[in-house]
C-alpha cells in the first residue's frame, strides 16, 4: 500500500513541484545512495523520508538496507559499502575516541529523543513488585532500581548475578541502564581499572550485575529463554515482551533522562568532505520527515504501517503503535499516556547539540571506556569535530526559504550549541554540558 502511495506521491512531486522548491534544491554530488538501519521504531525518519518521497524531492534516490547489528552497520559505513546510517548516538563519538573501531564519523542531525525502556522478566518482576509503592492500584512511576537492590545483591552473593542485555557497548541503552542501576547504588561494572591498568572488554570489573550485548530483535526471545533477566532496548522490542506476556517494562528512558538523544544520522568525514551538498539535501529530507512524524497521531499511525513492513521493522503495526502513538504499556492493561515517549522533531530533537554529544563522552569516561582524564576543552573539541550544526543550519535555511518551515521551528541563530542545564534525570542530578568534569566527579559510582 505504502509503496503504491510512494510512487503516486513521487509522480505528483515531479510534475507539480513549484519553481520555488526547485530553486531550493541543493546541487547534489551523489544522487544514488544506500543507507543502513537497524530494525527499530526510531529508524522512522529514514523510512518516512523514503516512503513519502522526501529524499526524491531533494534529488536523492535512496535504498534502505537493514543491518544485522550495530558493529556491522558501523563497519559498512566506514568501508563505504553504506553511504550513511541510522546510528547509536554514541557510535560516532566512541569511534573518534578510539574505543572499539576508530574512525571519523560526522553527524549533521539527530533523529529522535527518548524511545527506549528497561524490561525485566516476569519472574524478576514478581520479586520486584512487592517493594514498589502504588498509586490508584498501579505501580507508581518512575520505578527506580531501589526495588532491585536487595535482589541484585542476594543473587550476586550466591554467584548467580542478574544478567541484563544491552544492544552495544556504546549504545544509549548501555548508559541508561548503567545510570538507572547506579542511581540506586548498584555497580554495573567498569571497562577499565585505573589502579591496575586492566582493560575489561565486557565492562564488568566490580560489577554487581552482568551486562552483555544482544541484538535488539533477539531481546524478547533471549529473555523468554531465561538467558537474561532483563534488557534495555528501543521499540518495538519492549512492547513485544508485553504482547507475548514474557516481560514487563519498568522504566522508560524519558523517565531516566527526559528528552535524551537516542539515534543520529552518521556519515564518514570523507563522505561529508566529498559530498557537502548531498549531505545538506539528506539532512533537509530527514528534517521534513521528522516534522511530519510529530505533526499528528494520524501520521504516527501511518508510520506504524510503514514500519511494520518486513523490509523495515517487520513487527505488528499494533505493537509498534503501542508506543508510537502517544501511549506506553507497562504490564498488560497498564497503558499510560506518554506523548513524548517518541519525539522526532519537537523540542528541537533534530538539532545536533554539542551538549548531547558531551553527555555521552562523560558516560564513556565514567565507566572506563575513555581511560584517561581530559580537561573540559577536550570534550568540547570532540563534540565540535563530530557534530555539524553548520550543515543542519544550511538545510534549515533552505526549508525556511521555501516557506515550509519558519525560523521558530529551529533553535535560535545565536545558540552556542548547548542545551540549558537540566535536572530532568531520575535522580535529579544536574547536567551542564559546559562543565563535563564537574558532572563526572558528581557521581558516587564510576571513575572520576
Amino acid at each position: 500500500m505504502f509503496r503504491r502511495l510512494h510512487i503516486l506521491g513521487l509522480a505528483a512531486c515531479v510534475f507539480a513541484m513549484s519553481p520555488n522548491t526547485q530553486a531550493g534544491m541543493f546541487p547534489v554530488e551523489k544522487p544514488d545512495l544506500k543507507f543502513g538501519f537497524i530494525k527499530l521504531t526510531d529508524c522512522a525518519p529514514l523510512v518516512v523520508a523514503r516512503e513519502l518521497g522526501y529524499f526524491e524531492e531533494e534529488g536523492l534516490f535512496v535504498e534502505l538496507e537493514p543491518q544485522a547489528n550495530w558493529k556491522t552497520l558501523l563497519d559498512r559505513v566506514i568501508s563505504g559499502e553504506l553511504d550513511g546510517a541510522h546510528m547509536l548516538a554514541g557510535q560516532p563519538l566512541a569511534a573518534a575516541c578510539g574505543f572499539g573501531t576508530q574512525a571519523e564519523i560526522v553527524v549533521p542531525c539527530s533523529l529522535d529523543y527518548n524511545g527506549n525502556a528497561i524490561t525485566v522478566s516476569k519472574p524478576l518482576w514478581a520479586e520486584m513488585k512487592p517493594s514498589i509503592s502504588k498509586e490508584n492500584g498501579q505501580p507508581r512511576h518512575p520505578i527506580t532500581a531501589e526495588s532491585l537492590v536487595a535482589i541484585a545483591r542476594a543473587r550476586n552473593a550466591a554467584g548467580m548475578p542478574l544478567k541484563f542485555g544491552i544492544v552495544f557497548p556504546v549504545s544509549t541503552h548501555n548508559y541508561e541502564l548503567r545510570y538507572w542501576l547506579a542511581a540506586a547504588g548498584i555497580n554495573p561494572g567498569l571497562y577499565y581499572d585505573p589502579e591496575t591498568g586492566e582493560k575489561n572488554i565486557p565492562g564488568v570489573l566490580g560489577a554487581e550485575v552482568e551486562l552483555s550485548v544482544t541484538p535488539p530483535p533477539q531481546m524478547p526471545s533471549t529473555l523468554e529463554a531465561g538467558t537474561i533477566d532483563g534488557y534495555c532496548v528501543g521499540e518495538p522490542w519492549n512492547q513485544q515482551a508485553v504482547f507475548r506476556k514474557i516481560g514487563v517494562p519498568v522504566v522508560t528512558n524519558s523517565e531516566i533522562w527526559k528528552n535524551n538523544p537516542e539515534k543520529v544520522f552518521g556519515v564518514t568525514a570523507a563522505f561529508a568532505r566529498e559530498n557537502p551538498e548531498t549531505l545538506k539535501a539528506i539532512t533537509k529530507a530527514l528534517i521534513r520527515a521528522a516534522k511530519w512524524l510529530d505533526e499528528s497521531v494520524e501520521n504516527r499511525r501511518a508510520a506504524c504501517e510503514m514500519l511494520a513492513q518486513p523490509h523495515y521493522v517487520g513487527a505488528d503495526a499494533g505493537v509498534i503503535g503501542n508506543s508510537m502513538t502517544g501511549t506506553f504499556e507497562f504490564e498488560v492493561g497498564d497503558k499510560r499516556e506518554m506523548p513524548d515517549f517518541n519525539v522526532f522533531f519537537r523540542h528541537h530533537a533534530t538539532f545536533p547539540w554539542y551538549s548531547d554529544a558531551i553527555w555521552f563522552l562523560t558516560q564513556m569516561r565514567r565507566w572506563g571506556q575513555i581511560t584517561e582524564d581530559h580537561p573540559d576543552e577536550w570534550y568540547f573539541e570532540i563534540a565540535k569535530r563530530i557534530y555539524k550544526p553548520e550543515v543542519y543550519r544550511a538545510a534549515a535555511a533552505s526549508l525556511i526559504e521555501e516557506g515550509t518551515f519558519t525560523e521558530a521551528d529551529f533553535p535560535s541563530a545565536d545558540t552556542d550549541g548547548f542545551r540549558p542545564s537540566t535536572t530532568d534525570f531520575i535522580d535529579g542530578k544536574p547536567y551542564d554540558g559546559r562543565k563535563p568534569n564537574d558532572y563526572i566527579r558528581s557521581f558516587a559510582i564510576g571513575l572520576k
